[in-house]
């Protein structure tokens, strides 16, 4: 028997792989083109849409970049409209097991709104790289709260520390990891430009 995050997270998962393939249906795209424009192989496209297969964070990002949407816009499609206060035990969590990352949605997206805050945990040795940005000019404001991150941005690694905030324009590839010997746990703010 599934716990009811158990739960909650599966529909999430199936509420994805529907907003996937109508995001797909909507530009009247092939699995094909989806696959030559994102770099993920069709037949993983197919499984993610079925809702056989969990993206990992490196898949998702690269759809983001390919529907010109951020994660959390993508995210928040799947979401019921957001309320004004968000308790702790409802902000919503997506895990990638498979890149030890952690996203929590502190302030979820709202269409009226530019700015959002999400918390991102990366354990010790992990790392995840995006190959676009979702949405050019994205703004982001990385804020450590635990640990030490190095962010790559336009070819050009930042050590971010306990404490220490890093902003930037994204027009590109980016790169979050974690060097260690613990984790690092991160604000991140994003405003769409």
């Amino acid at each position: 028997m599934r716990s009811a995050e158990e739960a909650a997270a599966a529909a999430v998962d199936a509420r994805l792989a529907a907003r996937l393939g109508e995001l797909r249906a909507g530009r009247g795209w092939s699995l094909d083109e989806v696959s030559r424009r994102s770099g993920v192989s069709r037949s993983t496209l197919s499984r993610l849409e079925r809702g056989e297969l969990s993206p990992t964070a490196a898949q998702l990002g690269r759809l983001c970049t390919v529907y010109e949407r951020t994660m959390s816009r993508l995210l928040m499609d799947v979401e019921a409209e957001p309320p004004q206060l968000v308790p702790a035990g409802q902000q919503p969590v997506w895990r990638d097991e498979a890149s030890g990352f952690v996203r929590r949605s502190v302030s979820p997206p709202h269409s009226a709104l530019r700015a959002e805050i999400i918390e991102g945990v990366l354990d010790a040795g992990a790392g995840i790289a995006y190959d676009d940005a979702p949405v050019p000019g994205l703004e982001q404001h990385i804020w450590v709260l635990e640990g030490t991150v190095e962010i790559t941005v336009e070819n050009t690694v930042h050590t971010v520390r306990r404490g220490d905030c890093l902003r930037f324009r994204l027009r590109g590839p980016s790169r979050f990891h974690c060097p260690g010997p613990d984790r690092v746990r991160y604000a991140v703010m994003i405003v769409l430009p």
